[in-house]
């Protein structure tokens, strides 16, 4: 397999064949003399300098061999190849543009005040230099523009399957979080009425002493598996993220009866039944109620406790006290609060305000303020569909945009750029050329043979052409035909008189 390196090597060495070929044709060709080889040496000397610096300076490399047209002008077979590469190699078309202008106006100085090959011999070189030089040069833009929407676009695949991916992996820790924050909820609910339960064992007066010690040690041992349970699913909590609008374990009522049912003494308030609420308020209360019982029945076992529900209007208010414990505090973990603050987030994304703190008493006092009807929190919008949604997604998409631009501009200027220099060309050339040379066809029938030169009527003031006359000794003229303005007419003068006059074949 070909190495980069290598390619690159082999490409060079085939523009290099492909520039001295011609110049190898001419030089060689008999018969020979001094001068022709010198040229020739000073050809693949020139040739082997532009194909060295062409990949770094590929402007320069153009310039030389259109340089060496000068010299000679088989240097004209390649000018097209050099100015294509300049135009797919530069990341900038500044340089080359400056570089032809620089040469159209080095080359009309050179062609009509220096040299004074006149009109005709300027606007085919200013041609040659247009179809030879710059439409290449433009069509070697077009194709990087393409290449670049190309990589573009490759780019821009890579960033939609980088969020696809993305997307996977946020559904999937979405869930796990979930699944985690249920767990942490509920299974910590149970394990402190267990531990609960234990407690009341524990202190019990007609169990034998050895029963109420098994029943302690069970008790230390659930809360510190539940605050095992706390430590590790509540790393992979987000308490931040969107609640859940269906409440765990059943209603606010079912959670204080099964509270109840542990041994707790729960009391509600008031002692009907309660108001019904929209799904993601219920979903907070229900919340609330069962943090607070679960505290409570961690620090505070045998402690009577009050859940008050009351509703004014658009606002609910929930209230969650219990008294001190009989027995004084039990020994265990300490608390680390982590519980109220994941509970104080939950509250404020229903829209309400949550307040915890002990009483005067030594109990404890949950208070949540809830509107009856939350707002729609931003991050309980739905998750977008995998597409061009991130950051990543939307600058390769706007790349690809800039892109087909540019490729849709190069393509335009590829194909007018070369038709409209062409047009100015020739607008420049053709009043240039033909201006006092034309002679109508009406005239040119009228013209007598053997008349005087003074006595001819309409004769144009100049004949075309730089010399005015052919080989013969004739003088040419024009019918004034757009755009090249060829000779039509010639008219031969001898001793002041015109001695025939005839029409040049094209």
């Amino acid at each position: 397999m070909t190495r980069p390196g290598g390619r690159r090597w082999l490409a060079d060495g085939l523009l290099w064949l492909l520039a001295v070929w011609p110049l190898l044709v001419a030089g060689l060709s008999p018969p020979y003399d001094r001068s022709a080889l010198l040229s020739l040496a000073g050809g693949l000397a020139l040739s082997t300098g532009a194909v060295a610096v062409g990949r770094r300076f590929p402007v320069v490399a153009l310039v030389l061999v259109v340089g060496g047209s000068l010299l000679d002008g088989n240097y004209l077979f390649v000018i097209p190849f050099f100015a294509y590469l300049a135009g797919r190699r530069a990341a900038s078309a500044v340089p080359a543009g400056v570089a032809f202008a620089v040469i159209a106006a080095a080359g009309t100085v050179l062609n009509l005040v220096l040299l004074g090959t006149g009109a005709a011999t300027w606007f085919l070189l200013a041609s040659v230099l247009l179809f030879a030089g710059v439409l290449p040069w433009l069509v070697g833009r077009y194709r990087r523009q393409q290449v670049a929407l190309a990589r573009a676009r490759r780019r821009h695949e890579e960033a939609r399957d980088r969020e696809r991916r993305g997307l996977a992996e946020r559904v999937r820790l979405r869930e796990r979080a979930r699944i985690a924050r249920e767990m942490h909820d509920s299974l910590g609910h149970d394990l402190s009425l267990i531990a609960l339960r234990a407690a009341a064992l524990e202190l019990a007066g007609d169990l034998p002493a050895g029963h109420r010690s098994a029943a302690g040690e069970l008790r230390a041992s659930v809360a510190a598996a539940t605050e095992r349970l706390h430590g590790i699913i509540g790393l992979l909590r987000e308490d931040n993220g969107p609640a859940s609008v269906r409440p765990a374990g059943g209603s606010v009522a079912d959670l204080v009866d099964g509270a109840r049912e542990a041994g707790m003494t729960v009391r509600r308030e008031p002692a009907g039944q309660w108001p019904e609420l929209p799904v993601r308020t219920a979903a907070a209360v229900h919340r609330v109620v069962r943090e607070a019982l679960t505290n409570a029945a961690r620090y505070a076992p045998g402690a009577p406790v009050t859940v008050t529900l009351d509703t004014d209007g658009d606002r609910v208010a929930l209230d969650v006290v219990n008294g001190p414990p009989p027995a004084g505090p039990l020994p265990g973990p300490p608390s680390t609060g982590s519980g109220l603050l994941g509970l104080t987030e939950r509250v404020r994304l229903a829209g309400g305000v949550l307040t915890a703190g002990p009483r005067a008493d030594g109990g404890f006092t949950v208070a949540a303020r809830l509107p009856r009807h939350p707002p729609v929190p931003d991050d309980a919008s739905p998750e977008p569909p995998p597409g061009p949604s991130g950051d990543g997604v939307g600058e390769a998409e706007r790349r690809v945009r800039d892109a087909r631009r540019r490729v849709r501009r190069s393509l335009l200027v590829a194909l007018g750029a070369p038709a409209g220099i062409a047009a100015v060309l020739t607008l420049v050339y053709y009043p240039v050329v033909t201006a006092g040379t034309v002679l109508s066809e009406a005239t040119y029938a009228r013209l007598p043979v053997s008349a005087a030169r003074a006595e001819l009527d309409g004769l144009p003031r100049r004949p075309l052409g730089p010399t005015g006359t052919d080989r013969a000794g004739c003088e040419q003229y024009t019918d004034g035909n757009f755009p090249l303005a060829v000779p039509t007419w010639r008219l031969c003068f001898a001793d002041g008189r015109l001695v025939s006059k005839e029409r040049i074949e094209q």
